[in-house]
């Protein structure tokens, strides 16, 4: 075999950097940005890794670890725990109605679908899930006063932004033959969505919705500093009275609490996908 045919039939691979190469490009231009950031930021790491520093880190850490295990508290703990699964499960459900409700006009479901509502209800699904739970959260308690309801309210507006988009992007990307066939025969699109877009997206939609679940519940956690409620009420209180034993408990409920769920849904999104 001539050197020619050789280098026709085993083709050398390409440089790694090709200056056509848009990917390459793309990701030095990453790279110079990360590289900038961690200039602008200025990170004292030696300060960060210092003796005096991890010893001070120890010691806190030691005080956490002197866990208050007492009846009384514990039963406390538990009750915040339930109180916030309650709040996601019920942000959740929330979510999932009003996203699915505004991810329908949100959503071109064919090529002759005018889509007029479109813009719109994608600029409110993209204020909701843009404001921050805190900070919905904050806004509310002016209205309904501390406690859950504006937990729940606060995580249930956010994850509507962003199931609304997640849903709206499932049904545009389904398969379209059944629906073709059923908008040929001229049935409503009602009735075309609940029995050809519903059935092949389901199992996508209940993941998103197990996935934001999950999310929901380190949030609805966080969400109890600003006085919603829950874990983060109870975390809030202890550690600014620095009652650390009784923090590290909180603590390690919320751990447990993120821990079982995530175990559950992932169970969950298992079954779906065989």
């Amino acid at each position: 075999m001539s050197l020619r045919a050789a280098n026709e039939t085993y083709k050398l691979p390409r440089p790694l950097f090709d200056a056509r190469c848009k990917a390459c490009w793309l990701t030095l231009g990453a790279l110079v940005f990360v590289g900038v950031s961690f200039w602008s930021l200025d990170m004292q790491w030696a300060q960060l890794l210092s003796p005096g520093s991890l010893g001070r880190m120890g010691a806190f850490i030691a005080e956490l670890l002197r866990l208050e295990l007492g009846t009384t508290f514990i039963g406390k703990v538990l009750r915040a725990a339930l109180e916030t699964l309650a709040m996601s499960a019920m942000g959740t459900l929330l979510a999932v109605i009003f996203g699915l409700l505004l991810a329908l006009p949100a959503s071109k479901t064919h090529e002759a679908d005018p889509a007029r509502w479109q813009i719109p209800a994608r600029l409110v699904l993209n204020a909701l899930r843009s404001t921050p739970e805190l900070v919905w959260a904050a806004l509310l308690l002016i209205v309904v006063g501390l406690g859950p309801f504006a937990g729940t309210l606060a995580l249930g507006l956010h994850t509507t932004g962003v199931l609304g988009r997640l849903f709206a992007e499932a049904i545009e990307n389904a398969p379209a033959g059944p629906a073709f066939a059923l908008r040929a025969r001229g049935v409503g699109g009602g009735r075309i969505f609940l029995y050809a877009t519903l059935p092949q997206v389901l199992p996508q939609l209940l993941s998103y919705t197990l996935y934001r679940w999950e999310n929901n519940i380190r949030a609805a956690a966080i969400l109890g500093v600003v006085g919603a409620g829950g874990l983060g009420q109870l975390l809030a209180f202890h550690m600014g009275l620095f009652q650390m034993g009784e923090t590290g408990t909180v603590l390690l409920a919320m751990l447990l609490l993120v821990a079982v769920v995530d175990a559950v849904s992932y169970i969950v999104r298992l079954r779906l996908s065989r």
